[in-house]
């Protein structure tokens, strides 16, 4: 089973959007531990679609990520993908000033912290310039987010991303259309694994949220943990029909 785990913050709320430092390390020694292995988010798709493996990937860029985080995936040399709005670099997750009920407000990194973060072997990604949800915005504003997000890390770190995360996993065909001219693989929120057909610029990934039980991830692709994924899956996509989002 090859499939992207991705985090966003490492903190004790327990909201929907945290991972408790504890699990967390239970987490990166599971990685660590070589039973599948651990490839850079842009190798994975490439991946042959039989074999078992795994990328890591963060959102937004909390100032938790550095401090309970890298410093674990570093030491365990585990690549990983983090996904920054370049325009909210150093300010909080407060997306357009507005506090998200039941989600803490966070402090986000700043430039200098990314560059040396960059420095020891972080992958950065374009998570838009300002958290929108893309599929709402105009064709003009939408080049702004995606493009210009890209040129705000390249000018920023001297390299320019290879991913993207669509805010709010919101994606439709004029999205996908922009992302592919600049990026080489693109992340939503689709709770799955990847499949066989799936688009680069489209990928499913699994949040970390529903494995912070030690039950969890040493299950992988046993028939327990994907009857688990799907029916996980399956709420989600019921939610959003019935939610519209």
């Amino acid at each position: 089973m090859r499939a992207i785990l991705t985090y966003h913050s490492i903190d004790d709320s327990r909201s929907p959007v945290s991972v408790g430092p504890d699990a967390f390390a239970r987490h990166v020694e599971w990685l660590a531990s070589g039973v599948v292995p651990v490839l850079p988010l842009a190798e994975l798709a490439g991946a042959a679609p039989d074999r078992d493996a795994v990328a890591v990937t963060f959102d937004d860029g909390f100032v938790n990520f550095a401090e309970r985080a890298w410093p674990l995936l570093r030491d365990a040399q585990l690549p990983v993908t983090l996904f920054v709005a370049t325009m909210c670099v150093g300010g909080t997750n407060a997306w357009g000033g507005i506090e998200e009920r039941g989600i803490p407000t966070l402090p986000l990194l700043a430039w200098d912290a990314l560059r040396e973060l960059a420095g020891e072997g972080l992958a950065l990604g374009s998570h838009s310039r300002t958290h929108a949800r893309l599929t709402d915005v105009s064709d003009e504003r939408l080049r702004d987010e995606l493009v210009g997000s890209a040129e705000d890390i390249e000018t920023r770190t001297g390299a320019r991303p290879a991913a993207v995360c669509y805010p709010y996993g919101d994606l439709d065909p004029r999205v996908l259309r922009v992302a592919r001219e600049h990026y080489r693989v693109g992340c939503t929120t689709e709770l799955r694994a990847l499949g066989r057909r799936d688009d680069a610029l489209a990928l499913p990934r699994l949040n970390a949220f529903y494995y912070r039980r030690s039950a969890g991830l040493p299950h992988w692709g046993s028939a327990a943990f994907r009857g688990r994924l799907w029916a996980r899956g399956l709420a989600r996509g019921l939610r959003a029909r019935l939610t519209g989002r």
